[in-house]
């Protein structure tokens, strides 16, 4: 069972928590007192709220200049579980029903912690009332006052130690049912709630991109042909020669960029082909190579060279997963490494692994991965993995990233066979 991470506000609603329950025993205690009715003795119950305050106020300087949240957590159930320990003593052991106040320690160690802390909280309240209970039965420890011995039969003090124990499992299960739920829950908004800012800066990609279509594309193809047209026509030296080159490159990687806008906003006609992915990914590792990015400073390793993976895709989509993963990957190692590729036929869906040995992500790196114009690389525009994203998302299908700093990165796409030959045919009927 995996350990959750403890966080701030955690801690600051388990204070919270501590002190409405303080409070009311705290109230309860005035009430018995003022009406006379006293059933256990009262200063020393105001002698463990007081503890309970005082702690509290200790783990709330603790909570503001500490930030190791999951020992704060440990240390305030330990001593909880201790002031709730000597509260049952003072009030009687088991001749009341102050137990129950155990509950709310597990319920504090599964809502903030996690539901091993959950269990461990009722075995230690199981292990601690029961150590008082035979205690006070067999004679090791006196009832704190005299007027509180009753005689009980050995039967009804295992009945009630029983039942108690079994409370106290039964809440650390229910808790950590719904705690588990909760937390779940939790995850899903708040991945839903970055999935929603990646789309709207989808959105607005895409409105930009089809401005700077229209504003900057048919002028840098003129400026580009008119440069390359005065190279042969005029008589340059090197310097010049390299001068119009640098023109004609930057103007090649400007035109770049706007057809990677104009594929985040308008795809277009989308043509669906039994395309075979190993072929697919032999051309773009053949680009690679051609381009001088796939050196002989990158091993290439993995399934890919003999798998015969095919499904139903837009070949040009399928080009444009294959070239941004590679890109990114040869990218991550500026020193050399190797690029592990692996296709694997699921039955009904394809698993594309793209992994490389390079200077990995941080966690900031991995929030922001899918959102347009951020970039991990200094000469990156932060285009590539969004047109990934929106053609995983466009095929319903999923993308998990692993990755941590000089440990390298694993990207793990997983597409559906959702486009039956039957539907192509269809679709080539209606064209």
């Amino acid at each position: 069972m995996m350990s959750t991470k403890v966080e701030r506000r955690d801690v600051f609603w388990y204070m919270i928590l501590r002190l409405i329950v303080v409070s009311s025993l705290l109230v309860s205690a005035l009430v018995i007192q003022i009406s006379g009715a006293v059933i256990f003795p009262i200063v020393p119950i105001f002698f463990v709220i007081a503890a309970a305050y005082l702690l509290t106020g200790i783990y709330a300087l603790l909570y503001l200049v500490d930030r190791h949240y999951r020992v704060q957590a440990y240390a305030q159930l330990l001593t909880d579980l201790l002031l709730i320990t000597g509260f049952v003593y003072i009030t009687g052991g088991l001749t009341t029903s102050t137990y129950v106040l155990y509950v709310f320690a597990i319920l504090a160690a599964s809502l903030v912690i996690s539901a091993r802390a959950a269990y461990l909280a009722a075995s230690l309240a199981a292990i601690l009332f029961g150590l008082l209970v035979d205690g006070m039965y067999f004679g090791l420890l006196g009832y704190y006052s005299p007027e509180q011995k009753v005689s009980l039969s050995f039967g009804s003090v295992l009945f009630t130690l029983f039942i108690a124990w079994a409370s106290f499992f039964a809440i650390a299960f229910l808790t950590n049912y719904l705690s588990g739920n909760l937390r779940k829950t939790r995850i899903q908004l708040r991945q839903a709630r970055k999935d929603l800012i990646i789309k709207e800066r989808l959105a607005e990609a895409g409105r930009v991109s089809a401005g700077l279509a229209h504003e900057i594309r048919n002028p840098l193809a003129a400026i580009s042909g008119a440069v390359q047209v005065l190279r042969g026509d005029l008589v340059l030296d090197r310097e010049q020669t390299e001068l119009m080159d640098i023109v004609i490159r930057e103007s090649n990687r400007v035109s770049q960029s706007i057809d990677q806008f104009l594929d985040l906003a308008a795809p277009g006609k989308q043509t669906f082909l039994e395309v075979n992915l190993s072929d697919m990914l032999d051309e773009t590792l053949t680009m690679l190579r051609a381009s001088g990015e796939l050196d002989g400073k990158i091993a290439l390793a993995g399934n890919h060279a003999g798998s015969r993976v095919s499904m139903i895709a837009n070949p040009n989509q399928v080009k444009q997963v294959f070239w941004n993963l590679a890109k990114n990957a040869v990218k991550a190692m500026p020193g050399g490494g190797t690029l592990r590729i692996d296709l694997c036929d699921e039955g009904d869906g394809v698993r594309i692994v793209v992994a490389d040995t390079g200077v990995g992500m941080t966690e900031k790196d991995k929030a922001h991965l899918f959102e347009p114009f951020y970039s991990g690389f200094n000469d990156g525009r932060g285009l590539g993995l969004s047109g990934i994203r929106r053609v995983v998302d466009d095929y319903d299908g999923a993308i998990q990233v692993r990755s941590e700093p000089d440990q390298g990165t694993e990207i793990v796409i997983t597409l559906p066979k959702r486009v039956s030959p039957q539907t192509v045919r269809e679709e080539r009927l209606r064209n």
